[in-house]
């Protein structure tokens, strides 16, 4: 195991750009994904309801195989000392199918059995991003003191929000560089976030005193520990990390689907893109300062404050009346998100042991993912929302994530 060579650094930060370089390209290939999803899919011949339902299909695979592949990446950790090589096969065969994608539109048709070859190279590239996501995040873990997790995640919030800013922002000129080109520059983001990510060192580790003395520990009781992972991590934290990626993806989608429409009824004349693009900004502008005051607050304590901020955020939107209130809630919204985003990772591996990082971050992506894919089939059924409604539910989802932070704060370590 590798540890660095100065005991007064706090946080490995060629390691935690490089990781964030890896969110970086995770954000970027979805971004371009969902924009060309239902332009792709119609072009041969599906409608825009299967788009939905293949975007529901895809979070419920991702649902059960983000946990299993977080707990597998763990075991690769303890049996050979790093996770990395699983990391990169993701990687590389992430930007191998999301290239095949536009790659079947050029060879493929829209007739026959060969039409088919477009959804199913869709799903295979949802899947091969499900094998390094939760392996590859849950480095954040090994690359700070676990009080300083909020200062290193928020450099993946700043890289991740910059990254969503690009829909709203450019999604009109990403559409214009047509998919081969456009697929192209994501299926090259994620090879060349795995080649930095390598360059940085994925397998150093930071270490305090105390850290260092459970490592030998660790050796000397070996086959004690690698018995009792999974053993000792108990099922109302592994219940809570799922039920608040439920309810932050939940909420977050609700309310990003409804202030379009608030604003679309209310001041029709705002730009909608340019006010969305403000959240991510603002997102990402903010990351780096409420780091700092989360990491002088704490974790917990931190992300329970900025979700019931956005309790009440999400139903503020429904007062947007004036675009210039609009753009102060869009403000608001993203830098309240920010300390959220700031505190997800650090919150799922400060609910499981070290060695259980993996399994921690997969099952709250899993909550996310299970959100998505009961909005998606709520939404393929037709079901539509109004502004009061969506925002009513975005804001109960958000107190629900709340909750399960503060019933966390009463569990036993």
């Amino acid at each position: 195991m590798n540890t660095t060579p100065s005991s007064t650094q706090r946080i490995l930060w060629v390691q935690v750009w490089g990781l964030s370089l890896v969110q970086g390209a995770i954000a970027l290939t979805w971004v371009i994904y969902n924009l060309y999803l239902v332009r792709l899919l119609t072009q041969f011949g599906f409608s825009e309801t299967f788009a939905v339902v293949l975007l529901a299909l895809e979070n419920i695979l991702a649902a059960v195989i983000e946990p299993l592949m977080g707990n597998f990446s763990d075991r690769l950790q303890h049996q050979i000392g790093t996770r990395f090589p699983f990391i990169a096969m993701g990687m590389i065969l992430s930007s191998a199918c999301f290239l095949g994608i536009p790659v079947v539109l050029v060879f493929g048709g829209p007739s026959g059995g060969m039409r088919w070859l477009l959804p199913s190279m869709m799903v295979a590239w949802a899947i091969a991003m499900t094998l390094f996501r939760s392996p590859a995040l849950s480095l954040l873990g090994r690359y700070a003191f676990r009080t300083q997790l909020p200062q290193a995640a928020s450099i993946l919030t700043l890289v991740g929000g910059l990254a969503g800013a690009l829909a709203p922002l450019t999604g009109s000129f990403i559409l214009r560089l047509g998919p081969l080109f456009t697929f192209f520059i994501g299926s090259f983001s994620l090879l060349a976030a795995a080649f930095a990510l390598r360059a940085a060192g994925p397998n150093r580790q930071i270490a305090d005193e105390s850290q260092v003395n459970v490592e030998k520990r660790t050796v000397k009781t070996a086959n004690a520990i690698s018995a009792t992972p999974i053993n000792t991590v108990a099922i109302n934290r592994l219940a809570l990390i799922f039920g608040t990626g439920m309810g932050v993806a939940l909420g977050f989608r609700l309310m990003m689907q409804t202030l379009p429409r608030i604003l679309s009824e209310q001041i029709p004349d705002t730009n909608t893109n340019l006010v969305l693009g403000t959240v991510f900004l603002s997102l990402a502008l903010t990351a780096i300062p409420m780091g700092k005051l989360v990491t002088k607050v704490g974790t917990r304590l931190s992300m329970a404050g900025g979700l019931g901020l956005m309790t009440i955020l999400t139903m503020f939107m429904l007062n947007s009346t004036y675009p210039a209130i609009a753009f102060g809630i869009a403000i608001a919204i993203g830098t309240c998100f920010s300390v959220v985003s700031n505190t997800t990772i650090p919150f799922a591996l400060s609910m499981v042991p070290a060695q259980k990082a993996g399994l921690g971050t997969g099952l709250y992506f899993s909550g996310g993912a299970v959100a998505m894919s009961l909005y998606g089939m709520a939404i393929s059924q037709g079901i539509e929302l109004s502004s009061g409604l969506g925002a009513t539910l975005g804001s109960a989802a958000f107190l629900w994530a709340a909750v399960c932070v503060f019933a966390s704060m009463k569990t036993a370590k």
